[in-house]
């Protein structure tokens, strides 16, 4: 084999690669993963946070699988207001096959989130889908004053 064949080899075996890690690299940690309006105070990892505007992003946080998941099954996602995060909680990631396979209603378009309060009032969930990847994060509302 010729040097420049191996030099062409080389490269079209990079670029095959960086194509395949594309999606993983594009949301890789501290990546903003939309906005959101919270309509009332709820529990996130234990702590409380307030109603209010906030931008969602992925954590550094490693997330330990739960037996019989994958370590990409679920993600560490922040609540930033300002440069400041105000809460965290672990969100369930799901691909795009798997949530047509799962959701009882449409999923929210690419690049958009959905805030839902579920049955009972107990848990508000946050849906986000970024580059078909979708991000279902679960809050337990906090008890009314």
């Amino acid at each position: 084999m010729s040097r420049r064949a191996i030099t062409m080899w080389t490269l079209a075996a990079v670029a095959t690669i960086s194509v395949a890690f594309a999606p993983l690299a594009a949301q890789s940690a501290n990546t903003a993963l939309g906005s959101v309006q919270l309509s009332r105070a709820v529990t996130a990892d234990g702590k409380p946070l307030a109603a209010g505007s906030y931008t969602l992003r992925l954590a550094n946080d490693a997330v330990a699988p739960v037996s019989g998941t994958s370590a990409q099954g679920s993600h560490w996602v922040e609540f930033v207001q300002g440069n400041q995060v105000k809460g965290r909680e672990l969100a369930t990631v799901v691909s795009s096959a798997d949530v047509k396979t799962i959701a009882k209603m449409a999923p929210p378009a690419a690049g958009a989130a959905k805030v839902q309060m579920l049955k009972g009032d107990e848990y508000l969930r946050v849906w986000i889908n970024k580059g078909g990847t979708h991000y279902l994060v679960h809050l337990a509302t906090a008890p009314a004053k």
